[in-house]
């Protein structure tokens, strides 16, 4: 299935585009769930400490974790509130995230379901925090993911994003984001800062504090964890070697390496943004009030 471009695979499962995709989410992940639970960059615990501080929740609260991956952000705030529903669309990613979780660290305030990040399965006003760290990049329609995390939200309840971004630049972002396709067909997209903004004003939240930060990509890790092939590999390789002036410099591409590829590297965007949820919120015919 992963070796199929979209249009294909939307004709092998007759299903639609926005299905397809999905789909393939949940057959990347099922293969990489362990990989993305050991994974460095996922698990570092100077960053998770920092959502969990930046969100600043009470004992008390019930926190929502969306397209929790390895579970790392669940685990992390699982020590800081009394209930965490992490939630995935892969079935097999959410188990290995359980097993991180409950069997590894010995945590049992932990609930998992099964779902998808734009048609939540959970009733309006249920969550006092929804979090969603590096996964909104793999949504088809991000801006419903905003929309489902606010309607989930309970009135004044703080919602807390971090997810790679792109500049402004369309070349550039253009660029970023095509690397990170060849490497993993089942990414989107990656979105400007500007369009998270207008989403989240839109949704009836209003931001508290936002901070980007670079962050470097060793190459060959980077790129092993998801690969399904040789060829892609050194499709993934190309494309990065082809970088522009611009793109080189903005992203601080080294594209050389030693015979085992471990010289190269990369540099990307992360943005984290907590935002809170009106109290008082109208939007068409949906009104939450305290």
């Amino acid at each position: 299935m992963l070796d199929l471009p979209l249009r294909q695979l939307t004709t092998e499962l007759g299903v639609s585009p926005e299905r397809a995709q999905k789909e393939l989410v949940k057959a990347q992940f099922s293969r990489t769930a362990n990989a993305y639970v050991k994974s460095v960059s996922h698990g570092n615990g100077t960053a998770l400490a920092k959502v969990v501080c930046t969100l600043d929740p009470s004992e008390d609260w019930t926190v929502l974790d969306v397209a929790t991956g390895g579970g790392h952000v669940a685990r992390a705030l699982a020590q800081a509130v009394q209930h965490v529903v992490a939630s995935d669309l892969t079935p097999e990613m959410l188990s290995a995230a359980r097993k991180h979780i409950r069997d590894d660290a010995g945590l049992h305030n932990v609930s998992y379901v099964v779902g998808d990040a734009e048609a939540l399965p959970f009733l309006d006003e249920t969550f006092d925090a929804v979090t969603c760290r590096i996964a909104p990049h793999h949504f088809v329609h991000p801006q419903r993911f905003v929309t489902e995390a606010v309607r989930v939200l309970k009135p004044g309840g703080r919602f807390l994003l971090v997810d790679n971004i792109v500049p402004e630049d369309e070349g550039l972002a253009d660029w970023y984001n095509t690397l990170e396709r060849l490497r993993d067909p089942s990414h989107v997209r990656c979105m400007p800062t500007s369009e998270w903004k207008s989403w989240m004003e839109g949704a009836g939240l209003t931001m508290i504090t936002e901070e980007p930060s670079w962050k470097t990509f060793e190459f060959e890790t980077w790129a092993r964890r998801m690969v399904t092939s040789e060829e892609q590999y050194g499709t993934v390789v190309a494309w990065l070697k082809s970088a522009s002036s611009a793109a080189r410099e903005f992203f601080d591409v080294t594209s050389e390496a030693s015979e085992d590829g471990t010289d190269r590297s990369f540099k990307g965007l992360e943005w984290m943004a907590l935002c809170e949820k009106q109290v008082s919120y109208s939007k068409g015919s949906v009104t939450n009030q305290a």
